[in-house]
């Protein structure tokens, strides 16, 4: 087991949802002994809808017209939704927050830059503080799989030591307009000091022909190339800069932290993934849970 974290004040974000185009307020709050959980308080909602959620793969949902796009909370579908979690619950994993209050004004976490760096830089902002009790990691005792179309796959191997690591191999091999970027391989040794240098900085991106669709669909109309990575067909930024020579494999590196931080717990294994998304991430973490012995 280790130590309970949580932030030492509350810190408050603005920004713009990527999907609905909409402005949202969230703020991370201090909690004792509570997880992750996240809690609406719109103005406009009211009293009865602003129960905090907590942060499970329970409680993930689909929502039309973003299929497999991004990962979605809601209790029920009549109830609030939190769009777009994975950056957040990414970086409070990333530095190994165990327990915090994710408050948000507006159906979907801002964007910013399309990486976790904004998240990353306000719980480095507000402090972290080691509170009573210890977080009893997730244990498996044999290797859990997960397959997905198109050689996708997710391994989680059982670990006698305490800590994590994980790793995303990036294969675009075969696939419409990425048949030129090069496959990558990107890995956290499951520190906050190689999360806050090597992968929060990665930013989310999609293909040209991609975002071509996107736009047609009524989708990312709020952006350019120049707020969201773009790659074209022989993988080079379009009117942007990568950050890393491998960004795209540490994006999604990014978002596998984030997606299994839905088991609600620090993980003890070694995961191995290889051209997941979203959806065989959290059908991982639902296996995660129910091989679960710790």
């Amino acid at each position: 087991m280790s130590s309970r974290l949580t932030i030492r004040r509350e810190v408050e974000l603005s920004g713009t949802g990527l999907f609905t185009a909409k402005p949202a307020r969230v703020r991370l709050c201090p909690a004792r002994d509570h997880g992750i959980s996240l809690r609406r308080i719109d103005a406009n909602l009211p009293e009865a809808m602003r129960a905090a959620l907590p942060a499970r793969v329970s409680n993930v949902q689909a929502m039309p017209g973003l299929p497999g796009r991004n990962t979605v909370l809601g209790p029920a579908p009549s109830a609030p939704l939190f769009i777009t979690t994975e950056h957040v619950l990414s970086s409070l994993a990333g530095l190994g927050v165990t327990d915090c209050l994710i408050e948000l004004d507006g159906q979907e976490l801002p964007m910013f830059d399309g990486s976790a760096s904004a998240f990353v830089e306000a719980i480095q902002s507000a402090g972290l503080e080691e509170i009573v009790g210890r977080a009893d990691p997730l244990r498996i005792t044999e290797a859990v799989r997960v397959e997905g179309p198109g050689g996708a796959s997710i391994v989680a191997q059982p670990r006698s030591t305490p800590g994590c690591s994980f790793s995303y191999t990036l294969d675009y091999a075969g696939t419409a307009g990425g048949e030129h970027i090069p496959r990558q391989t990107a890995t956290w040794d499951g520190s906050a000091a190689s999360y806050t240098a090597g992968v929060a900085p990665a930013r989310t991106f999609c293909l040209a022909h991609e975002a071509v669709a996107l736009r047609q669909a009524g989708l990312f109309l709020h952006v350019t190339p120049r707020e969201m990575l773009v790659l074209d067909a022989a993988g080079r930024p379009v009117e942007n800069t990568l950050r890393f020579s491998d960004e795209p494999a540490r994006h999604k590196l990014l978002d596998l932290i984030g997606d299994l931080a839905l088991v609600g717990r620090p993980i003890q294994a070694d995961i191995t993934a290889t051209r997941a998304g979203h959806a065989l991430n959290q059908e991982m973490a639902r296996r995660l849970v129910a091989a679960s012995v710790g």
